[in-house]
């Protein structure tokens, strides 16, 4: 199972619309994935395969695989930026 975690400045609004639209993508792809969100101040620590975020946000993280997206909303944008990531972490 692939661990994911989406992560925006407060955590509470787009990286939880991004955690959704992350697990629809990994349900239509028939991976298994734990997708949860945070804020940007919580990542350290955190024990994940992968972070998304934004690149503003990416760049400032450095101890974690991270995949910046160019939307937190757009579900096509999240999935051409995500998917071929999380499909090297599952082989």
């Amino acid at each position: 199972m692939v661990r994911i975690l989406t992560v925006c400045g407060n955590g509470i609004g787009s990286s939880l619309m991004c955690a959704m639209k992350i697990e629809e993508i990994c349900q239509e792809e028939g991976i298994k994935a734990n997708v949860s969100s945070c804020d940007f101040n919580s990542v350290s620590g955190k024990d994940v395969d992968l972070v998304v975020t934004i690149k503003e946000l990416a760049d400032q993280i450095t101890n974690l695989k991270v995949v910046p997206i160019r939307s937190y909303t757009n579900k096509k944008k999240i999935k051409e930026d995500v998917l071929e990531t999380i499909l090297t972490l599952i082989k």
